[in-house]
């Protein structure tokens, strides 16, 4: 089994926390960059994770050639531009949810992948977890019968009014960062698309 090398573009919590610690125990993966626009915080996380090479530069790790695939954990407004940037250096592409911010900057990336000849993956971890599988097949099987109804809610506290889920311009809202789970959840299980939405929004 070969092993994939992984850049990482950021020093996100979920990186830092999750993805990398992973990274690192899997049988084939191994993180071999790190960068972030502070070059104390990617040296910090490389000598954490144990990670051989800090920049702080996120091109540095796209023009590393020891990369095979890259890791997006950045604000959500940087997913759309930086993945097609590590797509065009002809990486593979793990990118946080929510992909991108609409549906123009999510098929151009689709698209990019194609033309590239490369993997692009948007990083929902639920799909891949054992509860996840069983009740899909569960519905697949109908076992459960035909759902008529699905019910979906992700919250949690965030007292910190800085915070870049607060802030539109980059991407932020409630409904990018938690709501996408409901919405993907949704659709993946059942396997079919709304055809109708509503929304209602609370600021401040």
């Amino acid at each position: 089994m070969s092993t994939i090398t992984w850049g990482i573009l950021g020093t996100a919590t979920i990186a830092r926390v999750c993805v990398i610690p992973a990274i690192q125990a899997s049988r084939n993966g191994r993180a071999h960059a790190i960068a972030s626009r502070s070059i104390d915080r990617a040296q910090a996380l490389a000598a954490e994770h144990n990670i051989p090479h800090a920049y702080d530069d996120y091109e540095a790790v796209l023009t590393d050639p020891a990369v095979d695939a890259v890791y997006i954990p950045l604000p959500n407004h940087l997913h759309h531009p930086w993945t097609l940037r590590a797509l065009a250096a002809g990486k593979h592409v793990l990118c946080e949810k929510p992909l991108a911010l609409n549906a123009t900057e999510a098929q151009a990336m689709a698209d990019a992948a194609q033309a590239a000849q490369r993997l692009l993956m948007e990083g929902f971890m639920y799909r891949f977890h054992p509860r996840s599988q069983h009740i899909k097949q569960l519905i697949k099987a109908g076992d459960i019968g035909q759902p008529c109804l699905i019910k979906t809610a992700f919250t949690f506290n965030l007292s910190d009014p800085n915070n870049s889920r607060y802030r539109p311009e980059m991407g932020g809202g409630a409904l990018m960062d938690t709501g996408c789970y409901g919405v993907s959840l949704a659709r993946w299980l059942l396997e079919a698309e709304p055809i109708a939405v509503q929304a209602h929004a609370i600021y401040g």
